[in-house]
């Protein structure tokens, strides 16, 4: 193996994956992983994430907020655009083959990355899904 390949290496990426079978479901799971990407975007070490998108002013809010303490706030902060750049959102149907569009030409194994709580069984449709 040379300095500069890969083989013996498996590439795995976490992916935040927002699903829900109903429109309940997916709310929640959106309230969710709007909170998780606002608590990892007021870290100032995410700030050129958010600047790269042009959405820097974005992680200074997200910090004040944190550091007042208000962090049922912050995935107020998190527009619907954001949510669908970071991550893949809708029935696990519907986010299987989009999450293999997105990240399967970099990852060979992907993590399903959640900040919301889910029936197990979305997690075996939506790995299925993926296959």
């Amino acid at each position: 193996m040379g300095k500069d390949s890969l083989d013996g290496f498996v590439i795995n990426g976490p992916s935040f994956v927002t699903i829900g079978r109903t429109e309940e479901e997916l709310a929640s799971a959106i309230r969710g992983t709007k909170a998780r990407i606002a608590f990892y975007g007021s870290t100032p070490a995410y700030r050129q994430v958010l600047e790269m998108h042009g959405w820097g002013e974005a992680q200074d809010e997200l910090n004040r907020l944190s550091k007042q303490g208000r962090w049922d706030d912050m995935a107020d902060v998190i527009t619907d655009e954001m949510l669908h750049e970071f991550s893949v959102v809708g029935t696990p149907a519907e986010v299987g083959p989009k999450l293999v569009a997105k990240v399967g030409q970099v990852y060979e194994r992907i993590t399903f990355y959640s900040g919301y709580d889910a029936e197990p069984s979305l997690w075996a449709e939506l790995l299925a899904a993926t296959k």
